[in-house]
């Protein structure tokens, strides 16, 4: 037994739901208020889609302050890691396989997107001093260079397989709600259908490659914004939820039969009297 899975069930289920419940809506509701001070500041996330001589200018006149944000946006939104792994135990079903596989797929993805975010507090800023101050040949070498480096560490990792895994992993958690009723079934029901307004989100990550690959344009923000409420509303329902009977530790065989025997015995007795 994994060292991780040990120290989940050494923890009370209700302290271990409430923990998980409690980081999922800690997650969720900084890193909203950290992208919405991104947004105002930044015009992000439409900003990424620009050239890079729309976009480096941009990010030079935010200064340090900007840089800041980024660096709030991204860990704030690596919190969500921890609960995505401690969600199996918390919800009594370590042993579910298909939940397993998708904790693993899940926080992977806010690994991939936390790549993405930290680009530009690591990257992002040296291209963007080579571009404001350098000749028209330097510009032009900063410029390609934030390219390759945005569709790499933005567009493939952060957006293309961190959305796409992280929308495996609230489908595979939509499925198992809805199958088990271990949480409230509309929850399921709205995490599938959160999951797929999010997935076309794909069409405008893949269209900066594929010219015209067909687009929504309000998938984007229709679908992060209501994926997020989506987790907000799973801690929520964790903090709620009630432990279940059948969530209590199985007893041991030897205690079992010990048990069994005591409520034999005294039958037994009361025969031969």
């Amino acid at each position: 037994m994994s060292v991780r899975r040990d120290m989940a069930r050494s923890l009370p289920t209700d302290a271990l739901r409430r923990v998980t419940g409690s980081l999922f809506l800690l997650g969720s509701v900084t890193f909203a208020v950290a992208a919405t001070v991104l947004s105002s500041t930044f015009d992000w996330p439409d900003i990424l889609r620009e050239p890079a001589g729309v976009v480096l200018p941009a990010f030079a006149a935010g200064g340090t302050g900007l840089v800041w944000t980024w660096f709030a946006t991204a860990w704030t939104y690596a919190i969500l890691a921890v609960p995505v792994l401690l969600l199996p135990a918390a919800l009594g079903r370590s042993d579910d396989a298909a939940l397993r596989i998708a904790t693993y797929v899940g926080a992977s993805s806010v690994v991939l997107s936390l790549i993405g975010f930290l680009c530009w507090v690591f990257v992002v800023p040296a291209l963007t001093q080579s571009y404001v101050t350098g000749d028209a040949t330097t510009r032009a070498a900063a410029g390609a260079a934030w390219t390759a480096q945005h569709q790499f560490g933005g567009a493939l990792l952060g957006e293309h397989l961190g959305q796409l895994m992280a929308v495996g992993w609230s489908v595979t958690v939509g499925i198992i709600i809805v199958r088990t009723r271990v949480l409230p079934r509309w929850l399921g029901l709205v995490g599938l259908a959160v999951s797929l307004l999010y997935l076309l989100n794909q069409g405008d990550i893949l269209a900066t490659t594929i010219p015209g690959f067909p687009v929504w344009d309000l998938a984007g923000l229709l679908g992060s914004t209501m994926w997020g409420l989506w987790v907000a509303a799973l801690g929520v329902m964790l903090l709620l939820r009630r432990t279940r009977r059948d969530f209590a530790p199985v007893r041991s065989r030897a205690e079992t039969g010990a048990g069994n025997l005591d409520m034999i015995r005294p039958a037994a007795g009361t025969g031969a009297r």
